[in-house]
């Protein structure tokens, strides 16, 4: 279908390598297209649904969005409330989704929907959904904190009708097929945040080297040098988490747990260290004119976005089994 036929830990060395772009929106736009709303249409969908939309996508004529989150369904994907019947030969979509990366300039959307009313677990399915289709509408690019030049949109769905050929895989079957591409999109996203973290350690070094406080250079007070080692050491160590979560994921091992880690650290790790980097800037941190302020914006979402750090949480207590049994 137009790509290369590698494994897994080719798409996490393309990931770490585009954390050198130093724009956080641009490789997100990229994880969508290339690990969030593809993966379940490459493992589950038809020979002729690959040709419709995975050809293109591959090719970048084609610009894919991943609807999932609700204003009411973010983490908890179980709740989401956007219906899709079948009628006839077609499901007719009522409902909407927030926060859609690449949403207002999608050509199509990876959409999970509610198409029966049987258990949470079981009634969902994922559709190719063509975004030119009469009834979807774009309300608006939302305005954000962080990753500023990323389009995300607020999309709402009335009478949309799509052929019943457009469902991925069996119906039903959505929520497990949307899990098992959530652990790539997490693999993805810490992969992400390791050149972006070494590189503001490094200018944050360099800077505090030629900055001078009460007459020697501020990375020379031992508070800070040490605190520049801890940062160095915990990237590290996060990479060699990551690192060995995706070799156990290529050999087909269930990483879920490992996957769970590796995005919760990567959240809470990049938030600590562009927190502790700004600081050492002083009143140029708090600027638009330098890297560390626009990361600090940009990575909060780590925290947040494909699933946060409380959801993470429960996911690795569930797997080590010390949650109460219900």
């Amino acid at each position: 279908y137009g790509g290369m036929g590698l494994d897994f830990s080719y798409n996490i060395a393309v990931a770490e390598e585009l954390g050198n772009i130093r724009c956080g929106g641009i490789t997100m736009a990229i994880g969508v297209q290339a690990g969030m709303a593809t993966p379940a249409l490459t493992r589950f969908g038809s020979h002729e649904l690959k040709k419709q939309f995975l050809v293109p996508t591959i090719a970048g004529d084609f610009v894919a969005c991943l609807g999932v989150s609700e204003p009411g369904a973010g983490s908890d994907v179980a709740n989401i409330k956007t219906t899709a019947v079948r009628k006839g030969d077609e499901y007719v979509i009522n409902g909407g989704k927030m926060w859609i990366t690449s949403g207002s300039q999608a050509d199509w959307m990876c959409l999970l929907a509610n198409t029966s009313e049987g258990p949470p677990h079981r009634n969902k399915s994922l559709i190719c959904l063509p975004m030119n289709l009469p009834g979807i509408h774009i309300a608006k690019k939302i305005d954000k904190l962080g990753m500023r030049s990323s389009d995300t949109a607020q999309i709402f769905f009335e009478d949309v009708r799509v052929p019943c050929k457009n469902l991925i895989g069996e119906e039903g079957k959505g929520f497990t097929y949307q899990m098992l591409q959530f652990q790539e999109e997490r693999l993805w996203g810490a992969a992400t945040a390791l050149i972006p973290m070494e590189t503001i350690i490094q200018e944050t070094i360099e800077y505090t080297r030629q900055r001078k406080v009460f007459g020697q250079p501020v990375l020379h007070n031992q508070t800070v040098h040490f605190r520049l080692a801890e940062l160095a050491t915990e990237v590290e160590l996060l990479r060699s988490l990551l690192h060995r979560a995706v070799a156990l994921y290529v050999e087909g091992s269930d990483v879920t747990k490992l996957a769970s880690m590796a995005k919760l650290k990567a959240g809470r790790l990049a938030r600590e260290v562009t927190d502790s980097c700004l600081q050492f800037w002083g009143g140029m941190g708090f600027t638009s004119e330098v890297l560390v302020s626009r990361f600090y914006r940009d990575f909060r979402l780590m925290s947040i976005g494909g699933g946060t750090d409380e959801t993470m949480l429960s996911i690795i207590c569930k797997n080590m089994d010390i949650l109460p049994r219900k």
